[in-house]
């Protein structure tokens, strides 16, 4: 366990690590396995936190890393202040960041930690709105103290409050990270009037055919848009959104949540543990008696977080998923409590891209923890190198797949 003062600006070491001047108050810093830690204080340091991530929940994280399938057994970084939580005297989490070994993450046999998948895509690590910069320090210095060589931040905000906060320490200390892969992908503007905001979207003629689709489901039953948020109106409404899901082209894939028993064990204690505190909600699109689609959305602060979607495709014709989307954007804009929703989704997606039409700059970032370190060029060789591999596997799948389609 390492402990670093309050970092006042930071001194530039001569080793390249990270030293601080030191101040009445020191922030302790230490390494433990997720399931290990407090869930109350992971709460109380996530409604402090300098930036949102539903996906770094406590009720998330915990039944994530306990069940889900090839996500459980992450280690943390953490953070510590001296100042008392009120606990019997315990010290307050100012800082949390979800990690797994390099090994774990890419099959590359190299000291580097890097943030453990938390099922969405993002991976913004929870920093003390009060002391981002000292934070974000101290968890630098403690994958230091581990013997790592560098720590990779996967899928973040480029652009968010805690990488500024990375950033700084960074600068101060001479050190240059590298983005290793960076797309941007939708949002919303919740603060706007929702109307407005899809005729801009969209246009007339858009909007006029959605219209036209959504009276011809109308023919099976009156259409609906339900809001589920109590407790036991979740867990039924995600069996809804479970079964929906494994109906169609992801259950062929073998992505459904519900079709790995350690997936759907988490995703049935977490959706109704966040509900509970109002961080969760499935909204779900119904002709009649009918559910048609339906999704999951996260909630943190301010911020919306559009999980996953299912739908049934026998009414792929009236675009069951899209006009869901429609009926979310307009509940998210009428809300006073979220200023911006985050779609998760993969950039350029087909279906959110046109909608949303914010975009949110995402990326993976390399930070060395030493000047001139060797490893780091060979770190970025192997990922990028995977990376390729990867993507040409991707599209020999994709091809394959479009094959026995038009075959079938």
């Amino acid at each position: 366990m390492v402990d670093i003062a309050n970092w006042a600006p930071v001194r530039r070491s001569s080793r390249g690590g990270f030293a601080a001047r030191s101040s009445a108050s020191a922030i302790r810093c230490g390494a433990a396995a997720l399931a290990s830690l407090d869930p109350d204080r992971w709460r109380s340091l996530a409604d402090r936190a300098v930036e949102p991530n539903g996906y770094y929940l406590a009720d998330w994280g915990l039944p994530l890393d306990a069940t889900a399938r090839d996500r459980t057994n992450a280690s943390a970084l953490t953070a510590y202040s001296d100042l008392s939580s009120g606990q019997s005297g315990a010290k307050t989490l100012v800082g949390l960041m979800p990690v797994i070994s390099a090994w774990r993450a890419y099959r590359i046999p190299l000291p580097l930690l890097v943030s453990a998948d938390p099922y969405g895509t993002l991976c913004t690590p929870l920093l003390d709105h009060g002391l981002p910069v000292q934070t974000a320090a101290a968890l630098l210095c403690e994958a230091r103290a581990l013997g790592q060589r560098a720590l990779i931040l996967r899928n973040v905000a480029l652009d968010g409050a805690a990488m500024r906060a990375f950033m700084a320490v960074l600068e101060h200390d001479g050190i240059k990270p590298y983005r290793l892969h960076g797309h941007v992908r939708a949002c919303l503007d919740a603060t706007r009037e929702a109307e407005g905001l899809l005729r801009e979207s969209l246009g007339v003629k858009k909007l006029k055919e959605l219209r036209r689709q959504r009276n011809r489901l109308a023919e099976h039953g009156e259409v609906s848009f339900q809001v589920s948020r109590a407790t036991s109106d979740v867990a039924r409404a995600l069996e809804t959104f479970l079964a929906l899901e494994a109906s169609g082209w992801k259950a062929q894939r073998g992505t459904a949540l519900i079709q790995h028993r350690g997936d759907a064990a988490f995703i049935r204690r977490a959706v109704p543990a966040l509900a509970k505190r109002n961080q969760c909600e499935v909204v779900t699109l119904s002709a009649g008696p009918t559910p048609v689609a339906a999704g999951i959305v996260l909630r943190h602060q301010d911020r919306a977080f559009y999980f996953k979607l299912g739908v049934d495709e026998r009414f792929a014709k009236f675009s069951p998923g899209v006009q869901l989307t429609l009926d979310l954007t307009r509940h998210l804009c009428a809300d006073p409590a979220i200023t911006l929703a985050d779609s998760t989704a993969n950039p350029g997606h087909p279906m959110i891209d046109p909608i949303w039409r914010g975009r949110l700059a995402i990326g993976d970032v390399l930070i060395p923890l030493r000047r001139g370190d060797p490893t780091v060029p060979l770190a970025r060789a192997a990922i990028a190198l995977r990376r390729l591999l990867r993507e040409h596997a991707r599209r020999a799948v994709h091809i394959l797949r479009e094959r026995q389609e038009k075959n079938a």
